[in-house]
């Protein structure tokens, strides 16, 4: 019952009704206490006024647990097959996929070093040459429209 009353007062502290009234969990219980001794005693008053019936009844259920068994060995042997396709497609098909993709990411990075040494690299040295003699221009004869006076 703590853990209902730390729900409850959870549920009163943040405004909201609890899921479950509990009520309802109680009826609940006792209507499964209520009918597992209900159950309990038909069993027993059965094995003893009605031995045969019980035998049958014990077959069925063993019949029907046969079957199961057998539906599940079935449904077993179709997920192994499942998983070894799973496993066959990973292997050749997105395998290869991924491996080209590595070597297209390979090739890219090439590419991009080598333009970036071959292009980026000069282009920027000259630009900065460029600025560099015009600074220097600057420097040594000033601005031209700043040179001349009115």
């Amino acid at each position: 019952m703590s853990i209902q009353a730390t729900t409850d007062q959870s549920a009163a502290q943040t405004g909201k009704k609890p899921l479950v009234p509990t009520l309802y969990v109680v009826l609940g219980v006792a209507l499964l206490i209520v009918v597992a001794g209900l159950f309990i005693w038909a069993a027993i008053w059965l094995a003893q006024n009605q031995a045969g019936t019980i035998e049958a009844v014990r077959d069925i259920f063993i019949i029907g647990l046969s079957l199961t068994s057998c539906l599940f060995a079935v449904v077993l042997v179709l997920m192994l097959i499942m998983i070894i396709r799973l496993v066959n497609m990973i292997e050749f098909e997105i395998k290869p996929i991924l491996e080209k993709t590595n070597e297209t990411i390979g090739v890219v990075r090439g590419t991009s070093v080598f333009v970036s040494r071959n292009v980026v690299k000069p282009v920027a040295k000259a630009t900065g040459f460029i600025a560099g003699v015009r600074r220097g221009f600057k420097a040594l004869f000033g601005d031209p429209s700043k040179n001349l006076s009115d």
